[in-house]
């Protein structure tokens, strides 16, 4: 039986860090549902120039991923009667990413506006992984008691912020964007390498494996 991952965009700034998610999950060999909110194709359409139309989701998703779309399925924002909306549909959990402050409080008062919220909260009541990926500061006392409303349901709370040990300084942004994705695989149990992982050693992480 297929179990997806579901990934869900909103229309938070950060649509880079949802690309390397997806492709992060299709180099792992894993089927995906991706929803995408309306706010997330004007913002998808602003920061990348790519657009994503229901009607033409195949060549518009392949060509922002710019690969194959493998074990890839897509419901409309809009579709409530869409399967990630059930609780009997099987899936293995949910990403939120970017997730806007309007998502997360959608979800953490299960509002269920649209598929995406109603996804992640069918996600948190079933007890599977679900992962929010916000990403615009600074907040609100309102915004934190949102996230801490979705940590208390059970989700992971995975702010967008990168760290520089992998890569150093100089890292290029996609770089630090790789290293935000691959912390939303490991909050998913995905095996990625998209950065290089602590090793207990100052600067060992940017020398070669089996180096001096």
């Amino acid at each position: 039986m297929r179990e997806p991952w579901v990934v869900g965009v909103s229309g938070a700034s950060g649509t880079p860090y949802a690309k390397a998610v997806l492709i992060g999950l299709l180099d792992a060999g894993e089927s995906v549902d991706l929803v995408v909110s309306r706010a997330a194709r004007l913002t998808l359409l602003d920061e990348t120039g790519a657009t994503v139309r229901d009607a033409h989701w195949k060549d518009d998703v392949a060509a922002w991923l710019g690969r194959d779309l493998g074990d890839l399925a897509y419901w409309p924002a809009g579709d409530l009667a869409a399967g990630p909306s059930s609780g009997s549909y099987p899936a293995k959990g949910m990403a939120v990413v970017p997730a806007s402050t309007a998502a997360c409080a959608g979800i953490a008062i299960g509002l269920s506006k649209d598929l995406l919220q109603r996804a992640a909260e069918v996600n948190l009541k079933e007890r599977r992984r679900t992962v929010v990926v916000p990403r615009e500061t600074p907040v609100t006392r309102s915004h934190l008691e949102h996230l801490i409303a979705l940590h208390d349901a059970g989700a992971v709370v995975l702010p967008a912020s990168p760290g520089f040990y992998g890569a150093g300084a100089g890292a290029s942004a996609q770089q630090l964007i790789d290293f935000v994705a691959g912390k939303v695989l490991d909050g998913l149990g995905v095996p990625h390498t998209l950065f290089a992982r602590w090793r207990g050693e100052l600067n060992a992480q940017r020398k070669p494996f089996g180096g001096p």
